[in-house]
């Protein structure tokens, strides 16, 4: 058990998961006065002003994780928010990267302890004692962004649960970012932090008098000759390969994606109650995790990104290999642009350097969204639900020359 568990760590180390030995050295880092959860120094806030705006996004719209970590983690709690600042008090609107701070909170939640047990089992399953209330990168439940050096600031890896602290099941908590200039708040916006722990195992994995993580690694044990029930906690991205993780996973072994879609796809048709066999594992008949425009139109998850057969066809590479905007929207408006060369939707910019999410909001969750919260944003900007097409959120006035949805526009 204890090989099996250091081979795991070595190979995570040794095949580029560099992340994991990043924590350590950041944690090590932090002032311990900032790792008790605590929210971020106070600073000194007046009015807001109107020559700055901030846009703020989740980098998925969607973030899933185990909530007991004892017996196995898919994933941990691991989220991220984005935000871009945009000057706008000259003629042309101008994103700012520098000479300001962006803070970030989630009103209503301010600890993550009590509410899973994922700090208890960091060690055994990441290698790393980290401290309560800490996330695999550092990042904290309030705090400070940072610039990235793509156009906008970012926090990633904070440690949300869909618990607020009043215990109560929220897949889509609104967060609260601040921009502060000498310590005056001059921008302030709303953006979801969507998290869920809906991983529905228990439809099928229910035998009775044993866990559902105990059910998962003893059927493992039996197909694949393995012994991971004596091995509790499982890190599953230890042997499969998992972008979502930075894990490269053991040679010969089938990624993450591949594994779980190839070895579900023919089981899916006995799961009863699920119209959509997608939230059988991903969240979920009560999240309902596609919750943007286009599922209101009908389209659902497989019309973009296939079944689970398409899914796990190994030569798709997960994470890269994604449905785009551009493959169906071309057609209807062949004049405009769509994701960058070689980048996804999440990552793509446009219109002088505007991140695609940032006015349409991010995939799964694009407007007008079917929940009011992730609605908030457009609405405290612009006054109406949907993409933010009001220009003059970030121009002082209405441009002379309509948008043409191009990058370069």
């Amino acid at each position: 058990m204890a090989e099996r568990k250091q081979t795991v760590h070595r190979v995570m180390i040794a095949g580029g998961c560099c992340w994991m030995l990043l924590v350590a050295v950041l944690i090590a880092l932090q002032p311990q006065s900032k790792l008790k959860g605590a929210p971020p120094p106070k600073e000194a806030v007046t009015s807001v002003t109107n020559q700055y705006v901030v846009l703020g996004y989740n980098d998925l719209g969607m973030h899933c994780m185990n909530q007991d970590f004892s017996e196995m983690c898919i994933l941990p709690p691991f989220n991220t928010l984005r935000a871009q600042v945009i000057d706008r008090s000259g003629e042309d609107p101008r994103i700012v990267t520098s000479g300001l701070s962006v803070r970030y909170s989630i009103p209503g939640n301010t600890i993550s302890s009590n509410k899973t047990n994922f700090w208890t089992y960091s060690k055994p399953l990441f290698g790393v004692n980290i401290p309560a209330n800490v996330g695999l990168t550092g990042s904290m439940l309030a705090g400070y962004m940072k610039p990235t050096g793509n156009n906008d600031w970012a926090a990633i890896g904070i440690p949300v649960t869909p618990l607020d602290d009043k215990k109560q099941l929220n897949a889509f908590q609104l967060s609260k970012i601040d921009v502060l200039v000498n310590k005056l708040q001059v921008a302030t916006t709303s953006a979801v932090i969507p998290v869920s722990w809906e991983i529905n195992c228990n439809l099928c994995h229910n035998t009775k008098g044993i866990s559902v993580a105990t059910d998962i690694l003893r059927k493992h044990d039996k197909l694949h000759n393995t012994k991971l029930e004596a091995s509790k906690p499982v890190l599953c991205a230890g042997c499969h390969a998992d972008p979502a993780l930075g894990t490269t996973g053991v040679k010969g072994v089938k990624s993450m994606s591949h594994a779980m879609h190839g070895s579900h796809a023919s089981r899916m048709g006995a799961v009863a109650g699920i119209g959509n066999t997608c939230y059988a594992c991903h969240p979920g008949t009560a999240t309902n995790c596609q919750r943007d425009v286009h599922f209101s139109k009908g389209i659902a998850c497989v019309s973009c990104h296939g079944d689970m057969s398409a899914v796990a066809n190994p030569v798709r590479r997960p994470w890269i290999d994604e449905p785009t905007c551009g493959s169906c929207h071309q057609k209807r408006k062949p004049n405009f642009q769509f994701e960058e060369p070689g980048k996804l939707f999440k990552d793509s910019r446009g219109h002088g350097g505007v991140h695609c999410s940032a006015c349409h909001g991010p995939q799964h969750a694009t407007g007008p969204a079917t929940t009011a919260a992730d609605n908030v944003q457009a609405v405290q900007h612009q006054g109406y639900a949907g993409t933010i097409t009001k220009c003059t959120v970030c121009h002082k006035k209405q441009p002379d020359e309509p948008f043409f949805h191009k990058i370069d526009d």
